[in-house]
């Protein structure tokens, strides 16, 4: 059995990647579930983690901590991770592989966090671009490949990568407009993508550096999360 190591469901867009791709393709793991805390993130990640990070998953005495290496390793063991058309797998893993190291201004302006929504204090224009980047990407995986999900009729490793995004725009009003709006309300109604949403609601705590960065770029004006106690 997988032991899957993550962090606060309302705020870690890393966690959610690998944590949305195994339930959706029913590969069985243990969730670990480790709040973020602060200036204590980095000790108490080291627990489990070589980097103080997570998502980190355990296989037997194997420990991947990476979000992209967790993805590939899943895939060297279970079918269906990436598409099995070449050219699928070939767009979808350069996608993927976009999404994980491009779109800085949509992720430094827009954290996730997905029980609040949020009004931007302003629309710059790298964040315009990051976003029509990914309505052209969106477009182009499902116009070439049938959709509804990016590279074809089946959930793949590319789509959990953007799982995140699909909460950003959700959160901050974000509407990349076309194909892509069509693609992200798909995305949002998955199963688990609702069972993590839920749970994120229901979590009973905040971190305040979380907080304190998306207060930085915006204002709340509807907290969906369940009160805190005490």
């Amino acid at each position: 059995m997988y032991r899957l190591h993550i962090a606060n469901k309302h705020y870690s867009s890393w966690s959610l990647r690998p944590w949305v791709l195994m339930r959706t393709l029913n590969i069985p793991f243990e969730e670990v579930l480790t709040p973020f805390d602060g200036a204590m993130n980095w000790h108490r990640f080291r627990a489990f983690s070589p980097t103080g990070t997570v998502p980190c998953l355990e296989a037997g005495d194997i420990v991947v901590w990476e979000s992209l290496a967790i993805v590939e390793f899943l895939a060297e063991r279970h079918a269906g991770v990436w598409p099995a058309d070449p050219a699928a797998r070939a767009w979808a893993r350069a996608a993927a592989a976009e999404m994980h190291a491009g779109f800085s201004t949509l992720r430094n302006r827009c954290p996730m966090a997905v029980g609040v929504r949020v009004r931007l204090r302003d629309h710059p224009p790298a964040l315009a671009r990051d976003l029509a980047r990914l309505a052209e990407l969106w477009a182009e995986g499902l116009g070439r490949f049938g959709g509804p999900f990016l590279a074809g009729n089946r959930f793949s490793a590319v789509d959990a990568f953007f799982a995140p995004v699909a909460f950003r725009l959700q959160s901050y009003g974000l509407v990349p407009g076309g194909a892509a709006d069509v693609y992200a309300r798909h995305l949002l109604a998955q199963p688990a993508m609702a069972d993590w949403y839920a749970a994120g609601l229901a979590e009973p705590w905040r971190d305040a550096a979380h907080e304190a960065d998306i207060a930085a770029t915006g204002t709340v004006f509807t907290d969906l999360r369940a009160p805190l106690k005490g």
